[in-house]
């Protein structure tokens, strides 16, 4: 959606908006951070992000790649910089067919700054000098595709100080086709409420966005407003002087100082706040809570899905995807970038051959195998394991192989039923409680159009030993309301389904169908199959070969089953976890250099006892 008609949306409705600014880091690592971040400051409820031009080489690249992550991984509306800094007409076309092929439809044109080894700003190639260069090739190459934005400067360009005069230019930019405009940052409310009204009197009417810029610690605050010649009003720097040696105190401070600058500035009538993150959440996030725009427990955001849809292009109407990718998002868009049909159409063929072979998609353990030790020790028995995954549920860990992210709420009310079950050695990978006909504005459990009514059955995805199997599939099958899929590395296949897709979450809406969009199906279990235990090999090589934790979690790979199970009676959730309740783990011995052999189950049982 074009920017200027989310503003408009929100101002309908009466509500104050808000968007993030982002970068590209310099290191690999960084990237992957910062998409973390960024997922997890879409919860704030940004209406776009932007991601700014890195001029030249890998940079340049770096952008286009990110926007098309955050548009089809993360399904955040993004705006692109684009700048003419050493960017020829082919430079710039193959940065807009990249934005348009991630489904991107906002660019913000912006002339750039000089290269350092450069005095003054030169076009390159003779090509585009200004920002309304830029402006005008762009709507007369792509039409209305994109929204174009611009940049606004209310206390004048390193390059020229007459504000007057870049509100000449401004227009200019506008009348070139330009439909929003996006600010330097400020401190002076007062100053900037004045110079949109300057810009209004020019006849500038297309949104003006303020760009807002927290306070992080007082030298990044005083070395930025230094940088860019803003303003900073004394009462201000009276507040901060005092305590510039305490970072918590500044961001308390500069949390309210830039809180009451945003209110004055919603007070005169712009609704939508733009923040420049510098790729940090924190200080954002406690100006967002001073004004009263972070969503609480109380009033989440509003999901149109259980999951975040995608905004790829191609894919915008997706609104079927298996359950097996809940926890890892960016695999399962990755892997089916190419697909005609998410995942198989709404209730067609599930035979797709749609999912491709793993090395293909980067779809691998996240972190350094030191991380990764780090965060989750070196194993030596089944107990070890069992306590990697309570640890996890019990909310100290950040992250399992098979989960990218932290615990949901969602898993509050099977709390202790997944700590039973993993304290008795098995190890969950993925479930959900049963839900019957909550609202969907359900601060937990709420997702679609408003007055409607949301259901879930329960599931249960874990690894299972061999020698316990049969057992588990003869308690299984003396329910008829079960439903299950079991398989091994090595692809054997037990099940008791039809082999047609089960829809396991399902919305009730007035005036619409029913919308099922998350489901369990055998071919999508399988192509998920691979990347699991693909992922329980990847963590054990982060270990030594000859160590006894990579022993044990290759064994574990190589021997246990992976097992889904469905109650198809959703007014009860406790089924699918009694099945474990007299189900033990049998001898599980690993090798240890140096020492006898280790029982796993001896261990696990004094412990399970003990709880």
């Amino acid at each position: 959606m074009h920017i200027r008609e989310k503003i408009a949306q929100k101002e309908a409705a009466g509500e104050p908006g808000i968007s993030f600014e982002f970068f590209p880091p310099k290191t690999a690592q960084g990237v992957q951070n910062l998409y973390d971040r960024m997922d997890r400051m879409a919860n704030l409820g940004p209406g776009f992000i932007d991601i700014t031009w890195g001029a030249g080489g890998r940079l340049s690249e770096l952008t286009c790649e990110m926007v098309g992550v955050a548009q089809s991984v993360y399904g955040l509306e993004t705006c692109m910089h684009l700048t003419c800094t050493d960017m020829g007409q082919e430079k710039v076309d193959q940065a807009l067919a990249a934005a348009y092929k991630a489904g991107c439809t906002n660019i913000l044109a912006l002339r750039g700054d000089p290269p350092r080894d450069k005095e003054t700003w030169e076009a390159a190639d003779g090509n585009f000098r200004y920002a309304k260069d830029l402006v005008s090739y762009i709507r007369q190459k792509y039409g209305n595709h994109f929204d174009i934005g611009v940049g606004g400067y209310p206390e004048g360009a390193d390059d020229n100080d007459d504000v007057d005069q870049l509100i000449d230019h401004l227009k200019e930019k506008v009348d070139a086709g330009s439909s929003f405009i996006i600010t330097q940052m400020f401190y002076d409310a007062e100053n900037f409420i004045e110079w949109v009204k300057k810009c209004r009197a020019k006849g500038i009417t297309i949104p003006i966005i303020p760009g807002i810029m927290p306070i992080q610690t007082y030298a990044s605050f005083i070395r930025r407003s230094n940088w860019t010649k803003t303003r900073v009003p004394q009462q201000w720097m009276e507040a901060l002087e005092p305590v510039k040696n305490d970072d918590a105190a500044v961001r308390d401070i500069g949390k309210h100082l830039i809180a009451d600058m945003c209110r004055k500035l919603m007070a005169s009538g712009l609704n939508h706040l733009h923040f420049y993150t510098m790729n940090l959440a924190q200080a954002t996030r406690l100006v967002l809570e001073e004004l009263g725009l972070a969503p609480s427990d109380d009033s989440p955001i509003q999901r149109p899905l259980p999951w975040r849809p995608s905004l790829a292009l191609g894919r915008r109407g997706e609104d079927v995807r298996p359950v097996f990718w809940r926890n890892r998002n960016s695999s399962y868009v990755a892997r089916t970038q190419t697909w005609d049909e998410y995942p198989n159409g709404r209730w067609t063929d599930s035979r797709s051959p749609a999912f491709g072979e793993l090395d293909a998609y980067g779809v691998g353990l996240k972190g350094t195998n030191e991380q990764n030790i780090k965060l989750w020790g070196e194993p030596k028995s089944i107990k070890d394991l069992s306590d990697i995954f309570i640890r996890f549920l019990e909310g100290k860990l950040e992250r399992l192989p098979w989960s990218d992210s932290p615990i949901t709420a969602e898993a509050s009310d099977i709390h202790d039923l997944l700590l039973n079950v993993n304290r008795r050695g098995f190890l969950t990978i993925n479930s959900q409680p049963s839900v019957n006909g909550v609202k969907s504005s359900h601060p937990v459990y709420g997702w679609g159009p408003k007055n409607g009514f949301v259901y879930q059955k329960a599931y249960l995805e874990l690894m299972v030993p061999s020698d316990l199997i049969d057992q588990l599939i003869a308690k299984i099958e003396q329910n008829d309301d079960l439903t299950y899929h079991a398989t091994r590395k090595n692809g054997d296949l037990r099940t008791n389904t039809n082999d047609s897709p089960n829809a396991l979450t399902w919305g009730i809406f007035a005036g619409r169908e029913i919308i099922q969009p998350t489901i369990v199906e055998t071919i999508s279990f399988l192509a998920w199959k691979d990347e699991a235990y693909a992922l329980g090999d990847e963590w054990a090589k982060c270990h030594d070969a000859a160590s006894p934790s990579r022993k044990l979690i290759q064994q574990v790979m190589n021997d246990w089953w992976l097992v889904n199970i469905v109650d198809n009676d959703f007014h009860r959730t406790n089924a699918v976890f009694d099945l474990f309740n007299d189900l033990e783990i049998k001898d599980f011995a690993v090798e240890l250099p140096g020492k006898p052999e280790t029982n796993g189950t001896a261990e696990l049982n004094g412990t399970a006892a003990k709880n």
